[in-house]
């Protein structure tokens, strides 16, 4: 089918012996629905790269992380001490862990671990970041999975490709969603194709079937990653972002994505059941032209859901088609209006830890 990597359990982007990739040890990744342990986020610090925003930014930040660390414990990676010093005083009280920590940016969905279960045991991938194709500094972010495999004292499996969190929808139990604008750019893995990437995340993460849609919104920074436009909210539904104005360029793209989600099937060869989401209404510009608000970029954690508000008319419209899809959870609208300014929102600023063990294959 058109749109679809799928791979069977031999297949390997490797011949050679090797030592045994998670998915041999029966190591997968969760849907981000299952039970947290923890979430991780890192706090902003350069004005900089917010534009002139970051006060705002701040604001905003405190306001998710205090929301989140009501429901779970939160690990806040902060770069130098007046960091640290400015999330002390606006976190006073919150459940949260500091970590001093060396950073570029804040953007800890593509930079931060991607953990992997085995039943009751956790393990973590490390991906190589460079910064979505080499758009901004990457050095530090990129060791940030070292430095959570090293506090939890967990096994980490360094990869040598690129890849990044947001780019990677799973429903845990073995379906993948993701972008060809993202994934196939010449700026992350050149020559690694489709089927290369079907047997990585196999590999990886136990993704036996990877589906694929063609691209995300205009201006993203990230080529179009799969959490800005199209999320799983449980292991048969998936919404997606749809553009009402046929004068707006993300029109056509959404629209061919919504079919394309149609034709899907799961695991089981069902049907998926599609919802329809809609874009903020507004135009957003931004210092380096249109921004990609949207409200598909939500974070699910332990009895609850963050929904980015932006001011915008299609604000309670958007956490009106959520609540449904998540009964057990309190769903929340914030504000990312000043977040926006860098070009994420929630998802894009936060990592989950499943509940688990920490193990070591060495042990």
């Amino acid at each position: 089918m058109a749109g679809m990597s799928d791979l069977s359990p031999a297949a390997t982007p490797h011949d050679a012996p090797h030592d045994p990739t998670p998915r041999e040890l029966g190591f997968g990744m969760p849907a981000e629905w299952a039970e947290h342990a923890a979430t991780w986020m890192s706090w902003p610090a350069d004005d900089d790269l917010w534009f002139g925003h970051l006060e705002g930014v701040r604001a905003e930040f405190a306001g998710l992380v205090r929301t989140i660390a009501r429901f779970e414990p939160l690990h806040l990676l902060v770069r130098d001490e007046e960091s640290e010093t400015d999330a002390r005083a606006r976190l006073d009280g919150a459940n949260v862990t500091y970590h001093r920590v060396p950073l570029d940016d804040v953007w800890v969905r593509d930079n931060g671990p991607i953990f992997v279960k085995r039943e009751g045991d956790l393990a973590l991938t490390d991906w190589q970041f460079n910064s979505w194709g080499g758009k901004f500094n990457w050095d530090h972010d990129n060791l940030v999975p070292e430095y959570v495999a090293g506090h939890l004292g967990t096994q980490r499996w360094a990869q040598p490709f690129v890849l990044e969190g947001g780019g990677l929808e799973v429903n845990g139990l073995g379906v993948g969603l993701t972008t060809r604008s993202c994934f196939l750019t010449d700026t992350r893995n050149p020559g690694l194709t489709e089927e290369g990437y079907a047997a990585l995340l196999n590999d990886t993460l136990g993704v036996r079937k990877l589906l694929w849609l063609d691209g995300g919104l205009e201006n993203d920074h990230t080529d179009g990653h799969i959490d800005t436009i199209t999320r799983f909210t449980d292991e048969r539904t998936i919404v997606t972002s749809v553009e009402s104005d046929p004068e707006d360029p993300n029109h056509a793209v959404m629209a061919k994505n919504l079919a394309d989600l149609r034709a899907m099937t799961d695991q089981d060869g069902q049907p998926f059941r599609i919802v329809e989401l809609p874009l903020p209404a507004t135009y957003l510009e931004g210092a380096e032209g249109r921004l990609p608000p949207t409200y598909a970029n939500f974070y699910i954690g332990n009895g609850f859901v963050v929904v980015p508000q932006y001011g915008d008319p299609n604000d309670a419209r958007a956490l009106e088609v959520l609540t449904p899809l998540f009964p057990g959870r309190e769903v929340i609208g914030l504000s990312s209006r000043a977040i926006i300014e860098g070009g994420g929102s929630f998802h894009c600023v936060t990592q989950q830890q499943p509940t688990g063990t920490p193990w070591q294959q060495d042990a």
